[in-house]
């Protein structure tokens, strides 16, 4: 393992991406092919390694066919541990974290996901955890107390007045709620966690129409109306509500299972609300609107509620998932093509936490 960052081991956008199309699709020989592509120069351990990158990246696609191997996985221990220490430091110095820190595309969500897929549990999976549950407790930060999991930078990792807390799936609290609920669900669990799972539940139910909250989203009584945005499963009230979901069957909340699935449902019938939907990619677009909804569904008491939604996002996917210019995963025809496919055999939407 080295510290290169060739792009062709990005899961998002690289080799990786396509392999894991390929593994669900059971045709191995051109998996290995895309694979090969994505190790020539490397498998990062470095800084930038995470679910979306790198060595865990690698692990995630070659454990959807049971290939990953003691030293993939010790390699992916190994940045497990240094992510713990850098966490362990901040938390030392009272500071405020960074996305990057915690979040699923970077940070330790996406870390805590890809270790809840291995068998048996991993073993450094509750000190992840505690470390996603910890974000619930406030922080101090220029003379107030913010939530644990404010970040002094905004999305764009360029400072922000006052910070910001992000609520989306891929970046903000919603990813945090997503696997820490899955983890409950799977009988994993710390000190805490279904009391954070109900903090950032809560923290949702009031800021979740917006992307993300600033400090003066605090100071109102009343967060101020969200602007009309495009919904998405990187960002917005989909991928949200099934974060919601999630956590309603984990703390058995029949009443918040249904907010969460009218949610999916009137957003998802919503003419103007689809309008503002561009492209058929996974992150924002019709794949992982499709997957999402497929998801909900399995999980929901009225299945059928979201038979048609599904035949139109289908529908939707199938007319213009061909004009995406990128082959990748998240923004390109590889995810498009598993959202279409319409299987889940080897779990590759763990990563979207979806599953």
């Amino acid at each position: 393992m080295t510290t290169t960052m060739p792009r062709t081991q990005d899961l998002s956008a690289g080799a990786l991406g396509m392999a894991l199309l390929d593994i669900e699709r059971r045709d191995l020989s051109t998996a290995r092919r895309h694979l090969a592509q994505a190790t020539a120069r490397g498998v990062s351990t470095g800084r930038n390694a995470s679910l979306f990158h790198g060595a865990p990246a690698l692990e995630f696609v070659l454990a959807r066919a049971h290939g990953a191997n003691d030293d993939v996985r010790a390699a992916v221990d190994r940045v497990v541990d240094a992510r713990l220490a850098t966490v362990h430091r901040r938390q030392a110095a009272d500071a405020l974290p960074h996305l990057a820190e915690w979040d699923l595309i970077r940070g330790l969500t996406g870390l805590a996901a890809l270790l809840l897929s291995r068998t048996p549990v991993a073993p450094r999976l509750p000190d992840v955890l505690a470390c996603l549950v910890s974000l619930a407790h406030p922080l101090r930060h220029e003379a107030r107390l913010m939530p644990g999991w404010w970040s002094p930078v905004g999305p764009d990792e360029k400072e922000m007045t006052g910070g910001h807390g992000n609520n989306g799936m891929a970046h903000g609290i919603a990813g945090p709620l997503a696997v820490l609920s899955l983890a409950l669900r799977e009988g994993v669990s710390v000190p805490g966690q279904e009391e954070a799972v109900g903090t950032f539940a809560a923290w949702l139910d009031r800021h979740g129409a917006h992307y993300w909250s600033t400090a003066a989203h605090l100071d109102a009584d009343q967060p101020p109306a969200a602007q009309r945005a495009r919904q998405s499963w990187c960002y917005g009230q989909p991928g949200i509500a099934r974060a919601q979901q999630l956590a309603s069957l984990a703390l058995r909340d029949s009443g918040r299972r249904q907010v969460a699935e009218d949610t999916v449902a009137s957003i998802l019938t919503d003419p103007q609300q689809l309008a503002l939907i561009t492209d058929s990619t996974l992150c924002h677009g019709w794949a992982g609107l499709l997957a999402l909804a497929r998801a909900v569904a399995a999980d929901s008491p009225a299945p059928a509620r979201f038979a048609p939604i599904v035949q139109d996002l289908q529908r939707r996917l199938a007319a213009n998932w061909g004009h995406l210019p990128k082959p990748g995963f998240l923004e390109g025809r590889a995810g498009a093509q598993l959202a279409l496919h319409g299987t889940d055999t080897t779990g590759w939407t763990r990563a979207l936490l979806l599953t």
